[in-house]
């Protein structure tokens, strides 16, 4: 006794019972959604996907600014962002994010040994910490 024409699932009814997911596990149209559902999920291009997060930060590099070189102590010092740092901050890690960020971030800097030898956070009108002055020395 094979299939009748009327016991075969019309396409608008098979299309339903897809997108709503009503079928068993273990069936074979199951098992070809889910087939289909990895294949697109491999082999879909990333540029059709646009959903890079947007950061309202600026790069990484103008988040750090050269403010003064001292020739005789041979120090030089930099303005750096807050936001470069993790938040919140244990007062012991400071100096250790600020060394990172300023190692990351300022080219003539990377791959040099250097040390801070001074830091201190400048506050805007509102209490809160606009940057961080910080002198090194290479």
């Amino acid at each position: 006794m094979g299939l009748q024409p009327t016991d075969m699932p019309s396409p608008g009814n098979f299309l339903s019972r897809i997108i709503f997911w009503s079928y068993e596990r273990g069936t074979l149209p199951y098992d070809i959604a889910v087939a289909a559902i990895v294949v697109f999920v491999l082999l879909t291009p990333r540029t059709w996907f646009h959903d890079r997060p947007q950061s309202d930060l600026p790069s990484q590099q103008a988040l750090i600014a050269h403010v003064a070189t001292d020739e005789a102590s041979g120090t030089q010092t930099y303005l750096v962002d807050p936001r470069l740092l993790a938040s919140p901050i244990p007062h012991t890690e400071l100096e250790h994010q600020l060394h990172d960020a300023v190692r990351k971030n300022v080219p003539e800097l990377r791959g040099r040994p250097f040390q801070i030898v001074g830091y201190e956070p400048e506050l805007d009108q509102d209490g809160n910490v606009a940057h961080y002055r910080v002198t090194v020395k290479q």
